[in-house]
This record gives C-alpha cells, sequence and structure tokens, in this order.
C-alpha cells in the first residue's frame, strides 16, 4: 500500500526557514513526479512546487526564489527547502507523487 508521509511542519517567525520533508512507501519512488501543494484556511489547495523523475524542477511565482525542491532517491525522500518565509505561506502542505497519492500533510505557520 502506498504511503507518503510529510514532516518538517511547524511554527517560525516572519523571515525564517523551515525545511519539509515527505517519505514515500510502497511505490518506486525515483521514477515518480513528485510535488508539493499548499492550502491556506479558507482557500483551495495551490500548487508550490514540482521535481520530475530526472530532477527538472518548476516552482510557482509565489515561491520562486525562496523554496527549493530536491528528492533523494536513496531515501524514497522529497524535500521544500523554504526560507524569507512569509505570513502568506502559512498553510498545511502536502505532497503528491505522480497526480495520483496523497501525504496527509503538514501544518505550516509563520507569525511573530
Amino acid at each position: 500500500q502506498v504511503q507518503l508521509v510529510e514532516s518538517g511542519g511547524g511554527l517560525v517567525q516572519p523571515g525564517g526557514s523551515l525545511r519539509l520533508s515527505c517519505t514515500a512507501s510502497g511505490i518506486i519512488f525515483s521514477i515518480y513526479d513528485m510535488t508539493w501543494y499548499r492550502q491556506a484556511p479558507g482557500k483551495q489547495r495551490e500548487w508550490v512546487a514540482a521535481i520530475s523523475s530526472a530532477g527538472g524542477t518548476n516552482y510557482a511565482d509565489s515561491v520562486k526564489g525562496r523554496f527549493t525542491i530536491s528528492r533523494d532517491n536513496t531515501k524514497n525522500t522529497v524535500y521544500l527547502q523554504m526560507n524569507s518565509l512569509k505570513p502568506e505561506d502559512t498553510a498545511v502542505y502536502y505532497c503528491n507523487a505522480n497526480n495520483i497519492w496523497w501525504g496527509q500533510g503538514t501544518q505550516v505557520t509563520v507569525s511573530s
């Protein structure tokens, strides 16, 4: 059975950093594109960043230059390094594998 488990969320002050992790099991991780989404209270889920199986990356304009997505296929894990965090980055962050499987989400709160 496929499982995606996110971790690394928490409370951080504006300007701070967090690194999210998403570890997959039950799939051949290396062959799938991986994506991070987020959902703020009262808003629709939005796409944040993606990394292909070959390592190519794409970012939403709202996070470009501040967030970095990466993957370690030896650990079946995708990461989202988030720097220069803003209050508007507050959301539940979800990882997704191949537009099919979802994790349970991890809360990120940016507040002073």
